[in-house]
């Protein structure tokens, strides 16, 4: 099908969005589709199929719907890491970098056992920080990282390169130049 709509397709720009200058990539216009979000959830699990994967990670928040879908359809379950404060039970924290000023994500201390194979899914690949500080806890735990897969990479900006020095490998579905 020559004419069939990739995930790029799916994703809507919002110019000066939260600021000027700020090239906005919107996933919720993917999620919205039926099509577009069946699409980027089949794409994102295509690579992992067949591995051994005990659990999948998402990053908040929308990491949340992508890896819940990824999760349900792989059957297997699936662990959150919030930000700060946003956990009811006992956790572990990871703090890292912002580009103006400094985050911190939470995961429970038992969400994961020692050894048990991690797949980390999250939208956009940006610096790579928030990806970092997930791989770090997932680390912490004892969980084996058998990918990191993203809707959106933002090549440019250099989160590819940060993950993949840290031996991650890294999955895109598509790639933004310029951002």
């Amino acid at each position: 099908m020559p004419n069939a709509k990739k995930v790029k397709d799916y994703i809507r720009t919002i110019v000066d969005f939260p600021h000027e200058g700020i090239m906005f990539r919107d996933v919720t216009t993917l999620f919205a589709d039926p099509r577009g979000l069946r699409l980027a959830v089949d794409q994102l699990l295509h690579p992992y199929a067949g591995m051994e994967i005990d659990k999948v990670v998402g990053l908040e928040a929308r990491g949340f719907i992508l890896g819940g879908a990824v999760a349900h359809q792989l059957g297997k379950g699936f662990v959150p890491i919030r930000k700060k404060g946003k956990l009811p039970g006992a956790v572990i924290s990871e703090e890292y970098q912002l580009e103006y000023g400094e985050a911190i994500v939470e995961i429970h201390d038992d969400a994961i056992a020692p050894g048990e194979k991690v797949l980390l899914v999250d939208d956009l690949l940006a610096t790579g920080g928030t990806a970092e500080a997930g791989i770090r806890l997932i680390e912490r735990l004892g969980g084996e990282i058998v990918g990191c897969a993203f809707v959106i990479d933002l090549p440019d900006i250099g989160g590819r390169a940060r993950l993949e020095a840290l031996g991650m490998d890294v999955h895109a579905l598509c790639a933004f130049e310029g951002d």
